[in-house]
């Protein structure tokens, strides 16, 4: 039987834990900008007057939220391509 290399277990791990880096940000950020952006619009109805305020501040929060899993996008990315870890 064929035996797997050290490289191979590193390899299969990398791609393993870059898949469940992807799926929990993704997920974080789905649920976070959900909240956000639910209520923002409640804010909005009731208080009309105030929804540009609120649009711009929950603008700017959504991409403070969307950082994150670009990080972790990028940490994926390195894993997989450049994997600091094979020797």
């Amino acid at each position: 039987m064929n035996e797997m290399t050290e490289n191979a277990i590193i390899t299969a791990a990398s791609l393993i834990g870059a898949g469940l880096v992807c799926l929990g940000a993704a997920n974080g950020a789905g649920t976070g900008n959900g909240h956000l952006c639910g209520r923002t619009i409640e804010s909005m109805a009731r208080q009309p007057e105030e929804s540009g305020k609120l649009m711009t501040t929950m603008l700017i929060c959504v991409g403070l939220v969307e950082s994150m899993p670009i990080l972790c996008y990028v940490i994926a990315i390195v894993l997989v391509f450049a994997n600091p870890f094979i020797k």
